[in-house]
C-alpha cells in the first residue's frame, strides 16, 4: 500500500461529474472500498466547493466510510480516526491532503464541549464524519486535477481508469442551468411576531446584565424538496461561498452557502473569521456602495462584532501560547451575492501537544452563533427557542491526516433528512439591536435558501 497522485491535467468544473458521483458513489471508489463497505452503512460523499467562477483555493470530491462515533466521545472517535489514519500513511511517508475526515458538527455537540446535556438529538446531528478513502482535487487556479488516494498499486490504477470514464461521461451531461422549483410551502418555527418578541426578551437579558449578546435563531421547513444535488445547483448559482458544500453521510445531507470560516489549522497555526454585521446588496452600484459603507460605520454592528472577536480571543488563548493570538483584521466589510457582512480575523499559534480537534474543544460552539459571555447565552437561547438547531449554527469541513483542518459555519445552509428540509436563520442580538429590523435579517439571510427549495419568500 502507498499513497497515489495521479494528475488528470485540465479539468472542467465538478458540477457534472459530482451529480454522477452523489447518484452512485460506488462508482467513484477504489475495488478495496468496496469490498470492505458495508450494505447497512452506506458510503458516504462530499463535494467541498470553491464555487464555479473561483481563480484560487480548490474543490474536493470525495468517498468514504463513515466513522463510528459514540455519543460523549465524539472529538476523542476522530482523534483516534485520525491517529490510524496517520499509522497507515506513515510508512508512505507522506500526509498528502485531502487524505483526512470530512464531514459536520452539529450545535448539540456543545453537551461535550460546554458540559450541557441536550436531550432528544439525534446522534448524525450532533456530528457525523466519514474516512476520505478517495478523491479528486481540482486546483482552481490553475484548472488541473489530481486524484489522490491510500491504495494497492493494482486497486488504483484501476480506480484512475474508472474515474477517468466517469469524467468522460460527465462531459456529456450539459451544465445548464437546472430546472426551477414547483412553488412549496414554507412553515416557519416562529410567527415574526413571536421572533421580535423574543428579541424584545434579548433586550431585556441585556440590560439585566445576563449578556453581552445573543445570537437568537429559527428555523424554517419545506417538506419533500426533491433532489439535494439539483437543489445545490441551483444554491451555488444563487449564492457562490468559498465555502460551498454538498455533504450526505448516512441519509442526512448538509447543502451550504456558507461565507464564515470557523477553523483553519496549518503548520500549528490556528485562524478564525467570525462574521457579525449584516447588509442586504443594493439595487445598483451607488447604493450598494452606500449600504457597505452604512455597514463598516454601524456602531451596532460594529460593536456586535468586536464582542464575538474577543469571545474568540479568549477561546483560542485556551490553546495556544501565551502571546500570539492577534487581531489581524478588522471590521472588513466582504460582499456576497446577496449581503454585504462585517467579517474579523483571530490567530494564534497552538501549543505543543494540541491539534486542531483541541482547537474545536476550546472554542465549540463558535462565539459569534451563541453570544457572549458564552455559557449564559447559550442558556438562555436554549431555554427560548424551544427547538434543538441540530447541524445549523455548528461546523462542517475537513480534518486532515497532516494535522490541518479547514472547518466552515454551518450558516446558510439547508439540512435534508427524512424528507423534510430545513433552513435555520437567525441574528446576534446587542442593546442597540431593534426587533422589526432584526425579524427582516432574519428573513433576508433565510431567503435565498428558501428560494434553491421553491419557497419563495417575499413574492
Amino acid at each position: 500500500m502507498r499513497v497515489h497522485r495521479i494528475d488528470l491535467g485540465a479539468i472542467d468544473d465538478l458540477e457534472a461529474l459530482a451529480a454522477l458521483v452523489h447518484a452512485a458513489p460506488r462508482r467513484f471508489t477504489l475495488d478495496a472500498v468496496e469490498r470492505e463497505a458495508s450494505a447497512a452503512d452506506p458510503l458516504g460523499v462530499a463535494w467541498l466547493d470553491s464555487g464555479r467562477d473561483a481563480d484560487h483555493g480548490r474543490s474536493v470530491l470525495a468517498v468514504g466510510s463513515r466513522v463510528t462515533l459514540g455519543r460523549g466521545e465524539t472529538l476523542s472517535g476522530l482523534q483516534t480516526a485520525l491517529a490510524a489514519q496517520r499509522a497507515s500513511l506513515a510508512a508512505a511517508g507522506e500526509f498528502p491532503s485531502p487524505l483526512g475526515l470530512i464531514g459536520w458538527f452539529g450545535y448539540e455537540l456543545r453537551d461535550e464541549t460546554m458540559g450541557a446535556t441536550v436531550p432528544g438529538v439525534a446522534d448524525a446531528h450532533r456530528a457525523s464524519w466519514m474516512r476520505v478513502d478517495a478523491a479528486l482535487v481540482r486546483d482552481h487556479a490553475t484548472g488541473r486535477g489530481q486524484l489522490v488516494a491510500f491504495a494497492a498499486d493494482a486497486d488504483a490504477d484501476a480506480w484512475a481508469e474508472r474515474v477517468r470514464a466517469l469524467i468522460d461521461e460527465s462531459a456529456e451531461h450539459s451544465p445548464d442551468d437546472p430546472p426551477a422549483p414547483p412553488v412549496r410551502d414554507v412553515r416557519w418555527r416562529d410567527t415574526d411576531d413571536h421572533y421580535a418578541e423574543l428579541v424584545r426578551r434579548c433586550l431585556a437579558a441585556i440590560r439585566d446584565g445576563q449578556a453581552y449578546q445573543l445570537c437568537l435563531t429559527s428555523a424554517a421547513q419545506v417538506t419533500d424538496p426533491g433532489d439535494p444535488v439539483t437543489i445545490y445547483r441551483r444554491l451555488r448559482r444563487s449564492s457562490p461561498a468559498h465555502h460551498g458544500a454538498l455533504i450526505t453521510i448516512g441519509g442526512i445531507s448538509l447543502l451550504s452557502a456558507s461565507p464564515e470560516t470557523f477553523l483553519t489549522v496549518a503548520d500549528g497555526q490556528v485562524t478564525t473569521r467570525p462574521i457579525k454585521g449584516t447588509r442586504r446588496r443594493g439595487a445598483d452600484a451607488a447604493s450598494d456602495a452606500q449600504l457597505a459603507r452604512e455597514l463598516a460605520d454601524d456602531d451596532k454592528e460594529r460593536a456586535e462584532n468586536l464582542m464575538i472577536v474577543d469571545l474568540m480571543r479568549n477561546d483560542l488563548q485556551r490553546v495556544c501560547d501565551v502571546g500570539t493570538v492577534t487581531v489581524t483584521g478588522l471590521h472588513e466589510v466582504e460582499t456576497y451575492a446577496h449581503v454585504h457582512q462585517l467579517v474579523s480575523t483571530v490567530t494564534g499559534r497552538l501549543r505543543a501537544g494540541f491539534d486542531a480537534l483541541d482547537a474545536v474543544a476550546a472554542s465549540f460552539p463558535a462565539g459569534s452563533m451563541t453570544g457572549a459571555p458564552k455559557r449564559r447565552a447559550v442558556d438562555l437561547l436554549g431555554e427560548w427557542e424551544r427547538a434543538p438547531r441540530g447541524i445549523y449554527s455548528g461546523a462542517f469541513g475537513m480534518l486532515g491526516a497532516d494535522g490541518s483542518a479547514d472547518l466552515a459555519m454551518v450558516i446558510r445552509s439547508i439540512v435534508i433528512a427524512d424528507g423534510v428540509a430545513t433552513v435555520g436563520a437567525g441574528g446576534g442580538i446587542t442593546a442597540l439591536s431593534q426587533p422589526e429590523a432584526e425579524t427582516e435579517e432574519m428573513h433576508l439571510k433565510a431567503r435565498a435558501l428558501l428560494a434553491a427549495l421553491g419557497a419563495r419568500e417575499g413574492d
